[in-house]
């Protein structure tokens, strides 16, 4: 492997850190170029790759960080995962997918879709921080606009919405016509 000791420090960064680095970032904080960065990252990827490591090099919210490895997530998450991870209801959840698929997307539209009231459920995902006001939509009224957070992203381990997994032609419909 190409560039060891500037590999082996920035994992040392990346293991220190509790928020994705990006490239920039790990270039300020490890003083090497980002073209080497970018080097190491790969070295970095390659390493993790090997079905002897545990943990992988995952590119979220637009930075890196390491993560454990997928298979052996649903072990680990008991002791390991976030205070507010799986502490979400069926309801919230629902209404963080509509959201999430749907934003920007104001409230009645969310109840449009869910058939319910949803004010308990927008509340308690802002306490999440997991969606967020993002403007008013520009009809009579002008509603709020809801759409998700960085710390959506970081707990779906999500480099960007464009990564949520796609719908099936049925529910895409269901989504449009709400709207």
């Amino acid at each position: 492997m190409e560039l060891e000791k500037e590999s082996a420090l920035c994992e040392a960064i990346l293991f220190l850190e509790s928020e994705p680095l990006t490239v920039k970032a790990l270039s300020s904080k490890s003083q090497l170029s980002e073209e080497i960065v970018e080097q190491c990252i790969e070295n970095l990827k390659s390493k993790y790759s090997e079905a002897s490591c545990g943990v992988e090099l995952a590119m979220i919210t637009g930075g890196y960080c390491l993560v454990p490895k997928k298979e052996y997530w649903d072990v680990l998450k008991e002791y390991y995962g976030s205070k507010r991870e799986g502490k979400l209801s069926k309801s919230a959840m629902e209404t963080l997918a509509i959201i999430a698929y749907s934003q920007p997307i104001t409230r009645a539209e969310i109840e449009k879709l869910r058939g319910v009231g949803v004010d308990n459920m927008i509340r308690l995902l802002i306490e999440k921080n997991l969606i967020k006001e993002v403007g008013k939509k520009e009809v009579p009224g002008h509603p709020t606009l809801f759409g998700t957070t960085k710390e959506f992203l970081k707990l779906f381990r999500l480099n960007s919405i464009a990564d949520l997994p796609k719908l099936e032609e049925e529910e895409e419909a269901r989504f449009v016509l709400a709207r």
